[in-house]
């Protein structure tokens, strides 16, 4: 088995089954849980969907990235200016429009930043992200230091018939575990195609995937754009929760704290994304509670015991717990996810 099937393509039947029970888990949750953890929840999942957008680009195609909040920030400012301020505006255009405008600024810096390596790859990234946090941050016009606020969420209407309504808390948390699913599939089948095989075999060696004729620039270009437009989704979203977006949403903090859930998770698996956004919000917020000033050296302290403890993320641990639970015969046939 190759390295790269063994760390991306293949799910141990132990993190299957976790994942199955994960998902009925949030199906359930809106029928138990409080309007404060609905909200808690839906937030997880919207972060979900951001680390797994970065697990694209990281984990899958090996570009370490410091400005993936760039993306994620201008597709939530893009929801605040098409949003009137007196009615909702359609989900059905805004949407579509918020994700193409992260996907072509992805495009733009990715013109520039895929000819790059290294550590030079994630110096500039991280510049052109910290360029936009002070444009908006600097700029009254674009909203400055407070930012925007987003009176409505969007409105579903289809000629007059409402199939849904995304002021509802519970149909808003459907709708978004909707999206994080449908992310989730389309990446997993994205990793077994023949460009998501390309990408593996860049990120293991790219000077013989371009001695074998591969155009490394444009693949890691489609990466990178598909990447900033996943993230744009993810702002969209977080934007239509909580009605308000500032310059933070675009800042080094915000891709920073993608990359540690993707070290929680476990990089290069997009369930490892999934399960590091998960941990890492429920985390923020119990060490938040634990010390309100000192929650990140808590958090940081957290991050390294996980890396020493276990290099492959939560993840990789339950892979390796379920592994050794059933035992070493049956650990030598995983399955597929």
């Amino acid at each position: 088995m190759s390295t790269a099937r063994a760390h991306i393509e293949v799910l141990p039947r132990s993190v299957q089954l976790a994942l199955a029970l994960g998902l009925l888990a949030l199906l359930l949750f809106p029928l138990v849980g409080s309007d404060f953890y609905l909200q808690m929840v839906t937030r997880m999942m919207i972060m979900a969907i951001f680390a797994m957008s970065l697990d694209l680009l990281q984990g899958v195609t090996g570009l370490v990235s410091l400005g993936h909040a760039a993306f994620f920030g201008v597709a939530g400012y893009a929801l605040a200016w098409f949003t009137p301020s007196d009615m909702p505006v359609s989900l059905w255009w805004s949407l579509p429009l918020a994700i193409a405008a992260a996907g072509l600024l992805a495009l733009l810096i990715g013109c520039f930043v895929v000819r790059t390596r290294g550590i030079y790859f994630i110096m500039v990234t991280m510049a052109f992200a910290q360029m936009l946090f002070y444009l908006f941050f600097d700029n009254r016009l674009l909203g400055g230091s407070d930012g925007l606020f987003i009176q409505f969420r969007p409105d579903a209407s289809i000629l007059g018939w409402l199939p849904f309504d995304l002021e509802v808390r519970t149909t808003f948390y459907y709708f978004t575990l909707t999206l994080q699913v449908a992310v989730y599939v389309l990446l997993r089948r994205l990793l077994w195609s023949p460009f998501g095989r390309a990408l593996a075999g860049i990120r293991i060696n790219g000077q013989r995937m371009r001695a074998l004729g591969f155009g490394t620039h444009g693949y890691q270009l489609a990466a990178f754009t598909l990447a900033g437009a996943l993230a744009g989704l993810a702002g969209y979203l977080l934007g239509a929760q909580t009605g308000h977006v500032t310059p933070e949403m675009m800042g080094f903090h915000m891709s920073a704290h993608a990359l540690m859930m993707l070290i929680l998770g476990g990089m290069g698996n997009f369930a490892g994304a999934m399960i590091g956004a998960f941990a890492f919000e429920y985390l923020l917020h119990l060490f938040q509670d634990l010390s309100n000033k000192h929650w990140q050296s808590l958090m940081g302290g957290f991050i390294v015991l996980v890396v020493l403890a276990a290099p492959r993320g939560l993840l990789g641990l339950l892979g390796l717990l379920g592994q050794r639970s059933a035992g070493p015969q049956q650990s030598q046939g995983p399955g597929h996810g």
